[in-house]
């Protein structure tokens, strides 16, 4: 049992109290309705000592939830006009063309299905780090597959591909655009390349018990997870809080994850502010690839950035995405809500867990 802090309205009082029966040590969830916070609640520890209560500001590494702060960068410029998602990367990336890569394209990048799901040179953690060497990688590379004929989570590298194509058009880094263009016109705390100011506010991970791939797993799959191999221990690195990663290092609670991304269940408005277009928000529903994951091994209908349902939410127009460990979030445009969880405990998926997937349908209940 977890006590909960925090509030919940009325109507979805059963959503605290699934929260407080999860297995956790630490966590936050948060619900948003027509904009407006309806679930923001937090409790148990920031670390497994037991030592540091998890606090409201508590923020904590959320993996792959990073990619939907980063897929919503890549829909704002879009909506700007100044990134094409049908365009071939090489339009903005030159070097990109190399092996055999010119009519890839930055839709195929956003939903996973460009071939470059990892690196085929040997890299190691630290060059995470190196954001040239990183992206120089990847364009001189070859895909691991035809690009467009199939989904490959890009677990850490569409972070670095879609970065750069930002960082190309924009002159910014993704991380920079994410936090002048969003994060802080809606007051959200929320880092890609956290300030070492902040550190004091981030709870301990604890690492799974079980690896997210079983014996049978592919020669692709794992090269996916073991190059670089992420240990957890290295996630509450400095190094790895300051550096940008924009598919895997961001660091926000569910508070921050929900109130942003009910830009895109709003028509494009969010505390008041109107970011994007309600037809740029909808670009993200637009379907382009479906069928088996040729990582995760499961079968997925990818959009432009974010995983779309396939029929098990309620409503059609609902975008979702979860992080290694049990993080999730999820945006129903039919509803105008979004509903986001973040915890220090992680249990052993890459794509979220059963205490997510609890508070997420004792939310829809609810609503």
């Amino acid at each position: 049992m977890t006590t909960s802090e925090g509030f919940a309205a009325d109507e979805f009082a059963a959503v605290r109290e699934t929260f407080e029966q999860n297995d956790e040590v630490g966590a936050s969830y948060c619900v948003t309705v027509e904009g407006e916070t309806a679930v923001d609640l937090w409790g148990g520890f920031a670390d497994q000592a037991g030592t540091r209560p998890w606090q409201r500001d508590t923020i904590v590494n959320v993996y792959s939830l990073t990619k939907t702060m980063t897929a919503l960068t890549a829909l704002l410029v879009a909506d700007r006009g100044e990134l094409e998602f049908e365009a071939p990367v090489a339009k903005y990336w030159p070097e990109f063309a190399a092996g055999g890569k010119e009519s890839v394209t930055v839709a195929q990048v956003m939903s996973h299905s460009s071939g470059l799901a990892g690196w085929r040179e040997p890299i190691t953690t630290e060059d995470l780090y190196d954001w040239e060497k990183a992206t120089s990688l990847l364009a001189a590379q070859e895909p691991f597959w035809e690009p467009g004929t199939a989904s490959g989570y890009h677990g850490l590298t569409q972070g670095y591909l879609v970065g750069e194509v930002i960082r190309r058009i924009t002159g910014r880094t993704v991380g920079t655009v994410f936090r002048e263009e969003i994060a802080e016109p809606l007051g959200a705390d929320f880092h890609i390349g956290l300030p070492a100011s902040e550190d004091g506010r981030v709870a301990e991970l604890i690492p799974p018990k079980m690896s997210p791939f079983g014996d049978d797993a592919t020669e692709l799959q794992i090269s996916v997870a073991t190059n670089p191999e992420v240990d957890p221990a290295v996630v509450g690195t400095r190094a790895w809080r300051g550096a940008e990663i924009p598919a895997g290092g961001g660091t926000g609670n569910a508070r921050s994850v929900a109130e942003i991304l009910a830009v895109l269940a709003n028509g494009g408005v969010a505390k008041g502010r109107q970011l994007l277009s309600e037809a740029g928000c909808r670009r993200a529903l637009e379907v382009q690839v479906e069928g088996p994951d040729l990582v995760l091994g499961m079968k997925i209908r990818w959009g432009l950035g974010f995983a779309v349902n396939s029929g098990m939410m309620p409503n059609p127009n609902t975008i979702y995405w979860g992080g290694a460990g049990g993080s999730l979030a999820l945006v129903d445009m039919d509803a105008h809500l979004t509903l986001a969880y973040a915890m220090n405990k992680m249990g052993g998926g890459t794509t979220g867990d059963e205490r997510g997937m609890g508070l997420l349908m004792a939310t829809m209940l609810a609503s």
